[in-house]
């Protein structure tokens, strides 16, 4: 299983991360570029240009990637970080999940809402649970996880709200397909973000059925 939450490709590109030396396919890490003014950019989208520097998805490597000044290492040469780097990767990877579940919601893939997510469940191929981390547990433990599939359950009401353009959102759902498993990618990516360290995001609120 890669840190992206799904299988691993053998034909997926990896990179090497340049604070734990280890590597892996590109879905598990974040992708940082060095702009013309010799600081530190995340490339969460992988389209900037230039070399880029790989970090594992994880707040603990990002952390320390900062305090060590591993970012140099990588570029080969001195380099500066923004204040806040962390956050902005935060906040880019958000984005990244809520851009592609209003995706996923435009091309009729997901639901919205508890009665139309229990019909999916039951009806349709769904491959992608969400639950709001601030939402009823009484309700939300009515609804299981696909077989199969995968549950997440950290992102808030408001934040899901967002993807769905809606005020809050506590329950959704994905049907199978590409939009389904980079939601469950880019997910892991903003987990491992968020977390401080401990158990890999797929081990906590991203699950298996």
């Amino acid at each position: 299983m890669s840190r992206g939450g799904r299988d691993k490709d053998r034909s997926e590109p990896e990179r090497r991360c340049i604070v734990t030396g280890e590597t892996g396919p590109k879905s598990g890490l974040v992708r940082f570029v060095v702009g013309p003014d010799d600081m530190v950019y995340p490339d969460v989208a992988e389209k900037l240009p230039g070399r880029g520097i790989y970090v594992t998805a994880s707040r603990a490597a990002l952390e320390k990637a900062v305090a060590k000044r591993i970012f140099s290492k990588g570029a080969k040469r001195q380099v500066g970080v923004p204040d806040g780097l962390i956050a902005m990767v935060e906040a880019a990877l958000l984005r990244r999940v809520q851009d592609t579940l209003a995706m996923a919601r435009k091309a009729g893939k997901a639901v919205t809402g508890y009665e139309k997510v229990k019909t999916a469940l039951y009806c349709e191929d769904i491959r992608v649970l969400l639950q709001a981390s601030d939402g009823s547990e009484r309700g939300k433990g009515k609804l299981s996880t696909p077989e199969g599939g995968k549950w997440i359950g950290f992102l808030t009401a408001d934040e899901l709200g967002l993807a769905f353009a809606r005020d809050r959102v506590i329950h959704a759902a994905v049907a199978a397909g590409t939009l389904a498993e980079r939601i469950v990618e880019e997910a892991a990516r903003l987990q491992g973000i968020r977390h401080d360290g401990g158990k890999p995001a797929a081990e906590k609120e991203i699950g298996n059925a």
